[in-house]
């Protein structure tokens, strides 16, 4: 059985000191501004950041080593993501000679919303400074479809890449294409069943985590249907789903990136 390691748990100042010391002080602040009501799900600005979620989604990533990340949405996390693989490459670069990993330390990002895809590049182009890596961003339309006979959403493109590490915080249920059987999930009630990692299941390599922020519709929906050896944690403070695929290494260059994770 193999193991991924979790954030520790810290207080919420210290959180803010990390972020500072990062050279994010603007996020810190943009953090500080209202929350959303209830029913308040339609809105024309981005959503404010959460700083306990960025932190545990930093050192998700960076604790375990990741290498190519899929990222499902973009906002602030899109940053911290490539601040994560940016400060792995300073550290593990060298170490990607002896791996399979032709995308080594490469963000991949599929929304199917132009203008947060427009945002997120703004914000990386303002703390470039801070940014090393290659970032792929990818228009997608997502549309209503079926799964296993379940009515579900599914992005219309995906980028082409091998991610050990999935973010899963899109799409929202505003911009659906289409409905099955009439059933359309533009519906403050109604709930996004993103499907994407059921249909991709089998290209993912052993210790790949997949990371949803919420929606734990989705996250039950993908427990129910993903049929490899998943191993699943739900961390009720943060509200966050975390998938480890701890299924058989695929051979020996999956073992050789199975030590790189461990050791």
């Amino acid at each position: 059985m193999s193991k991924y390691k979790k954030p520790k748990k810290i207080s919420y100042q210290k959180i803010v000191n990390f972020f500072i010391k990062k050279g994010l002080k603007d996020l810190v602040d943009e953090s500080k501004k209202r929350e959303l009501s209830v029913n308040e799900m339609k809105v024309k600005s981005p959503y404010k950041p959460d700083l306990d979620d960025l932190y545990r989604l930093y050192f998700y990533i960076f604790l375990n080593k990741r290498t190519t990340i899929l990222e499902f949405g973009s906002g602030w996390s899109t940053l911290i993501i490539a601040l994560a693989l940016t400060d792995l490459k300073k550290k593990y670069k060298k170490n990607m000679k002896f791996l399979r990993r032709n995308n080594p330390f490469e963000l991949f990002i599929v929304d199917n919303e132009k203008k947060y895809l427009k945002i997120s590049k703004n914000r990386l182009k303002k703390f470039k400074r801070l940014i090393n890596i290659k970032i792929n961003f990818l228009f997608s339309d997502v549309r209503m479809t079926k799964i296993n006979g379940k009515i579900c959403n599914e992005y219309i493109k995906l980028p082409i890449c091998s991610p050990d590490f999935i973010y899963l915080d899109a799409p929202d249920q505003f911009n659906i294409k289409g409905n099955q059987n009439g059933i359309n999930i533009n519906h403050i009630d109604m709930l996004p069943l993103n499907s994407d990692l059921i249909k991709i299941e089998y290209f993912l390599i052993p210790g790949t985590i997949v990371l949803l922020d919420g929606r734990g519709a989705n996250a039950s929906f993908l427990k129910n249907n993903l049929q490899r050896k998943w191993r699943y944690n739900y961390e009720k403070k943060y509200d966050q789903h975390v998938f480890h695929l701890d299924d058989n290494s695929i051979g020996k260059y999956n073992d050789l990136i199975l030590d790189f994770y461990k050791n």
